[in-house]
């Protein structure tokens, strides 16, 4: 299958590039940037060299859709409206790692983005890319809406036990940190080296943009369903780690039984035997998401580790073409 990547030259651009160099069934087609066309790829990423040497294009989207099967969008959240519809109506399987289409409701999506969204029936035709939950919804679509890193992280942990009213639906607390990638690759103030290191502090408190799409998601199962989430800046390149606090009156062993038994068919979601807590470390460069259960009386913590860049995005975005394609779901993923 030919893969095209806009907006190839990011930290989520950089992985896919990676990823697709070494899946068996994908090939790079397309590699686009305004910024760097002209360059060959390894140029921009020299540990690529020899391994991808293709050139980089501007956002020639006639000429990406002539070649290819398979595009992923990498671009920034409101640019990625007008590509998606354009791929989407030549009838390209399309992956969008923006925003733009990961809430269902055009009212909160305007909210939350501040800006207008042009194609409010794609809103309603995409999937909703976490792929541990909608397999089946992801399996028939052709335009697939890559979830946040945080939202990932968090309805990873606490979607199973809402479905299942294992936990108080009004008390969810989600105390999530992230290593400085997941801002991207654009430099502001607030992502310099000296403005990051030798600090640790919360970011967009009650304004962070996947506050809404963390309880958008919930409330498809759960009207009750609420979580209070704060996210704080890691100094570390990359990486995620969410402590959630729940109440539950359910026995702690039972809760992770049932982990176990929901994610029975997932390869990638690792339940933790009990008292293993799981480490950024441990899954930082991997497609794979670890979760822990801790109970004492009726405090329930759930602590949940992936990788920003990859389950939290790029990672994710391939596993669900894979799954769209009908490959092995771990295929160039391990």
């Amino acid at each position: 299958m030919n893969v095209s990547v806009i907006g190839s030259t990011g930290y989520t651009g950089n992985e896919l590039v990676k990823i697709i160099a070494k899946h068996p069934y994908l090939e790079i087609s397309c590699l686009t940037s305004d910024n760097y066309a002209g360059k060959k790829y390894s140029d921009i990423y020299p540990p690529l060299k020899n391994i991808v040497e293709t050139e980089i294009i501007s956002n020639d989207w006639d000429y990406v859709s002539d070649n290819s099967d398979i595009v992923f969008l990498c671009l920034p959240h409101a640019a990625s409206q007008k590509a998606a519809a354009f791929f989407h109506n030549k009838g390209k399987l399309v992956v969008d790692l923006s925003a733009d289409f990961r809430i269902k409701s055009k009212e909160i999506y305007e909210k939350t983005y501040n800006v207008t969204h042009n194609y409010p029936n794609l809103l309603e035709e995409a999937a909703y890319g976490l792929t541990e939950i909608y397999r089946n919804e992801i399996k028939q679509s052709k335009l697939i809406a890559n979830p946040g890193c945080y939202p990932t992280s968090v309805l990873l942990a606490v979607y199973p036990l809402v479905k299942n009213e294992l936990v108080d639906q009004k008390y969810i607390i989600a105390d999530c940190k992230s290593g400085v990638s997941g801002a991207g690759k654009k430099l502001t103030e607030k992502t310099q080296f000296c403005e990051v290191s030798d600090d640790f502090k919360p970011y967009s408190i009650f304004s962070h943009r996947h506050g809404p799409e963390i309880n958008a998601w919930l409330n498809e199962i759960s009207a009750d369903a609420r979580v209070i989430f704060t996210p704080h800046l890691l100094p570390m390149i990359r990486g995620i780690e969410s402590t959630i606090y729940c109440k539950s009156d359910k026995n702690e062993d039972k809760i992770r039984q049932y982990l176990k038994e929901f994610y029975r068919d997932s390869f990638f979601v690792r339940i933790m035997e009990n008292g293993v807590t799981p480490r950024i470390a441990n899954v930082s460069g991997t497609n794979f998401a670890d979760i822990g259960v801790f109970k004492e009386e009726d405090n329930l913590i759930i602590v949940s580790c992936i990788d920003n860049l990859l389950k939290g995005a790029s990672g994710q975005a391939v596993q669900n073409v894979n799954i769209v394609m009908d490959f092995d779901e771990e295929t160039g993923l391990i």
